[in-house]
This record gives structure tokens, C-alpha cells and sequence, in this order.
């Protein structure tokens, strides 16, 4: 059986960079753009040309730095802002005074809060207020004299970008949070998977050394006491376990990475199986065996889990019923899912008899058959009336057979 490992991760940081990308190139044009209707404002356009060209060949050469945070380098920031501050400064020795007076825009215009956005979303909120401040300075500087208009569009960058920092961290934290949660579901189902399998074969095959060596005691009995002695060890580690830590990405863009271990069964490629052809060899002397007459296909990993947790439910009719016990499997095929009924003649199970076996570790019913259906998306019923036997129902969907396997 093949083992592969699966990589799921979760990222709203991502289109953030790829938003940022596109805003850069898309407001160098507006600048541009602004600067061209403008043009008779300016004393002295070949500054503001040569300007320009800087920005021009700076937005495009730059735009691999702005696709995620490890290539948003701390250097890279602080010229790209430096470039922005400048382009500010630059602007009354370029425009005359009406331009200036008027309020018109400075040289990188709205391609600055880009810069600011960048300090946002590489380092939170703490960083957005620390980029937006020297772009405050530099805009009152510009203009002089700190005019209603100049303060608005500082404040409303002051104000966008460290809010876009802040939802940035959130969003950071939640990503981790959930990725810790997805990694503990991913351990609990694997836990469970090795626990059915344990439950299966050593719990059981501990359970009966203790019992028979109890019977003929002297070695046999210490062979049976040390066998106690290790089923509940093994049913207590089985039952608890450490669950490890959730991964986080080296590059933060790429927001939390859980990696979830899967087995992949030789069979997934085979098509569907009868499901009678596993469940035919339960049949017995004691075990009567009712089926449909056409076959029942079931894709190969729902049909395996299916089976394992009929002959778990025989396991306990012949631990719990007694040797005398009689057993009948019914299988029926309905339109949109299959059911198995497992009954037998025994005493029964005396009510809350299950929870008191869970809680002592003993999770044969919990996990060996429920944990099973579950999985497949299905479920499992148990019914049980003290004097009259008990009666298991197995549920499996046809539609969810194959995504509910591993």
C-alpha cells in the first residue's frame, strides 16, 4: 500500500501581492497620464520626464520583487519608497506655482500609496504606519503649507494602509489557526485508522491470552497477566497521542501549509467490487448469509472498510454472545445506498454498557465499526434490547463511497 503525501495550502495574503502588482503598473500610467493633460503646468517638464523614465523602468523591473513577501525585500522597500518621496519633492521644482497652489498632483500622484501598501502587507500595520509618515512629511513639504486637501489624502493613506496592515496579521493568525485544526483532524482520522487496525488483531489477540492463560494459570497465568498488562497499555496510547505542530510556509504569501500523509490502496485503480465476494467468507455454521442476487458494486477501498466492520461486529457476537450465539448478515442494495444488517441471538448489551467500554479505552463499537462509516460517509445504527440479541445497521452511500475513502 502506497503512501502520498498531500499539500494543502491556504493563503488570502497571495492576491493581495498579485493586486498590488497590477496597481503599480496601472497607476504609473495614470501618473503619466495626468502629467501628459497637465503638460503647460510645468516650467520644467524635463524633470519631470526624466522622472518618469526612473518610474517607468523602476515598476516594470521590479514587478518579480511584489509577487510575494520573501522577494519583498526590506533594500527593495526602502528604494521603492525613496523613489516615491522623491518624485514628491521634485514636483514644485518641475510645476509652476498655479499647479502647485491649485492642488494639483504630485509627480508619482496615487503610485505612492502603492509603496505604502507594499510596507503593509510585507509587515502589518506597524510597518504601514511607519511608511505612511515620511509620505505625510513630503506632501507637506510639496505643497508648502498643510492645506484641507493635502491633509485628507494623507490621512486617507495613513488610514487605508495600516488597515489593510492590520486585516494582513489577522489574516495571518487565522490561516495558522485553521491550519492547526485541519492538522489535528488529519492526526485524529489517522489515530483512528491504526486503532481500528490494532483493535482487529493485537487487542484481541492480547484479550484472549489473558483470558486462556487465567483458565490454566501457573506460567501461563503470568503469560496471561503480562497480556492484561500490555492490552491496556496499547488501549491507552491508542486512544490518546500526541497530535504535532501545524507547519507554517517559510514565505509568509503563502500562508499556512498543512501536509496530511494519505494511503493510496492498490485496489483504487481497479474499478468497483461486489461487495458479496468479501462478505461471503463471514458465513458459517453459526453465521447465516443473505444476499441479493445481482451483485452489489462498491468502489474497492468503501467495499474493504465496509467488510472489515461486518467482521467486526461478528468479532463481538462471538466475544460477548456466547459460543451458542447465532449470527445473520443481511445485505441489500438499495438506489442510493448500500446497508448491511448484522443480528444475532444473544443476551443483548445492558444499556450504557458502550459508553462505560469507550471510557475504559475498549473502542471496538466506536472505532472498529462507527469509526469505518463514518469515514465512508456513512452510518452505523446498533440497537440492543436486554434478553433479545442486538442488531447492527451499516450504511454506506453509493455517491460518497469512493470520496469518503482515503
Amino acid at each position: 500500500m502506497a503512501r502520498r503525501e498531500r499539500v494543502i495550502r491556504m493563503s488570502v495574503e497571495q492576491p493581495l501581492w498579485r493586486a498590488l502588482s497590477g496597481y503599480r503598473v496601472l497607476t504609473m500610467f495614470y501618473a503619466v497620464g495626468l502629467f501628459a493633460t497637465a503638460y503647460d503646468e510645468f516650467d520644467r517638464p524635463g524633470i519631470a520626464i526624466a522622472f518618469y523614465v526612473v518610474l517607468f523602468v523602476w515598476t516594470f523591473a521590479t514587478l518579480p520583487r511584489v509577487q510575494s513577501a520573501v522577494a519583498c525585500t526590506k533594500r527593495f522597500l526602502a528604494v521603492d519608497l525613496s523613489i516615491a518621496l522623491t518624485g514628491i519633492v521634485l514636483t514644485p521644482l518641475a510645476a509652476n506655482d498655479h499647479h502647485i497652489d491649485s492642488g494639483g498632483p504630485t509627480l508619482p500622484s496615487i503610485w505612492t500609496a502603492g509603496s505604502v501598501l507594499a510596507f503593509a502587507i510585507k509587515g502589518g500595520w506597524r510597518w504601514a504606519a511607519f511608511a505612511s509618515t515620511p509620505v505625510a512629511v513630503a506632501n507637506l513639504i510639496e505643497r508648502g503649507s498643510p492645506a484641507r486637501d493635502t491633509v485628507h489624502n494623507v490621512v486617507l493613506v495613513w488610514v487605508a494602509s495600516i488597515a489593510i496592515g492590520y486585516v494582513v496579521e489577522v489574516a495571518r493568525a487565522s490561516e495558522r489557526t485553521l491550519a492547526r485544526a485541519l492538522e489535528i483532524e488529519a492526526t485524529t482520522r489517522e489515530r483512528e485508522r491504526l486503532a481500528r487496525d490494532i483493535h482487529d488483531g493485537v487487542l484481541q489477540v492480547l484479550a484472549m491470552v489473558q483470558r486462556r492463560g487465567a483458565v490454566l494459570g501457573g506460567e501461563a497465568g503470568e503469560l496471561g497477566r503480562m497480556a492484561g498488562e500490555q492490552e491496556i497499555a496499547l488501549r491507552t496510547l491508542v486512544s490518546g497521542g500526541l497530535v504535532p505542530v501545524s507547519r507554517v510556509s517559510l514565505d509568509a504569501a503563502e500562508g499556512a501549509v498543512v501536509r496530511a500523509v494519505e494511503e493510496e490502496s492498490e485496489e483504487d485503480d481497479d474499478g468497483p467490487v461486489d461487495l458479496r465476494t468479501l462478505l461471503a467468507p463471514y458465513a458459517a455454521a453459526k453465521v447465516s448469509f443473505a444476499e441479493p442476487g445481482a451483485p452489489v458494486p462498491l468502489p474497492a477501498p468503501a467495499a474493504k472498510e465496509l467488510a472489515a466492520a461486518v467482521g467486526a461486529a461478528l468479532d463481538n457476537v462471538r466475544r460477548h454472545a456466547g459460543a451458542d450465539a447465532r449470527a445473520w448478515i443481511l445485505v441489500e442494495d438499495e438506489p442510493g445506498e448500500v446497508v448491511v444488517t448484522v443480528r444475532d441471538d444473544g443476551p443483548g448489551i445492558p444499556e450504557g454498557r458502550l459508553a462505560q467500554a469507550e471510557g475504559e479505552g475498549r473502542l471496538g463499537v466506536a472505532l472498529s465499526i462507527r469509526g469505518r462509516l463514518r469515514d465512508l460517509g456513512g452510518s452505523a445504527e446498533l440497537v440492543s434490547i436486554p434478553g433479545q440479541g442486538t442488531e447492527v445497521e451499516l450504511k454506506v452511500p453509493k455517491a460518497r463511497g469512493k470520496a469518503g475513502t482515503r
